[in-house]
């Protein structure tokens, strides 16, 4: 199980992911890409891509509220992100999980 996730779980994420367009890359960062997650740790989420907006973050939200995970998804904009650590954070230790072709 990658991430403390299972394979299912990863499948369900990435299958919203990609039915929006504006979404080039998604990257989990945070306690389940460094792999010290406990197992209530939520999923945090960066996404990467030109027509990413607040009113798009929302309805993803929407659409992964909708698949009852067992997790809290914490979803954020990379190109919104204005403090320097937290971009560095993802550019180190982040790990993509889905990458439009």
């Amino acid at each position: 199980m990658p991430y403390g996730l299972s394979e299912t779980v990863i499948e369900k994420l990435i299958s919203v992911f990609s039915s929006n367009s504006e979404i080039d890359e998604v990257i989990i960062f945070g306690s389940r890409a460094k792999g010290n997650y406990k197992e209530g740790s939520d999923i945090d989420i960066s996404l990467k891509g030109a027509g990413i907006t607040s009113s798009l973050i929302r309805k993803i939200e929407l659409e992964i509220d909708n698949l009852y995970l067992p997790y809290k998804v914490d979803l954020i904009n990379y190109n919104d992100i204005i403090e320097p650590m937290l971009t560095d954070h993802i550019d180190r230790v982040g790990i993509c999980i889905y990458k439009k072709t």
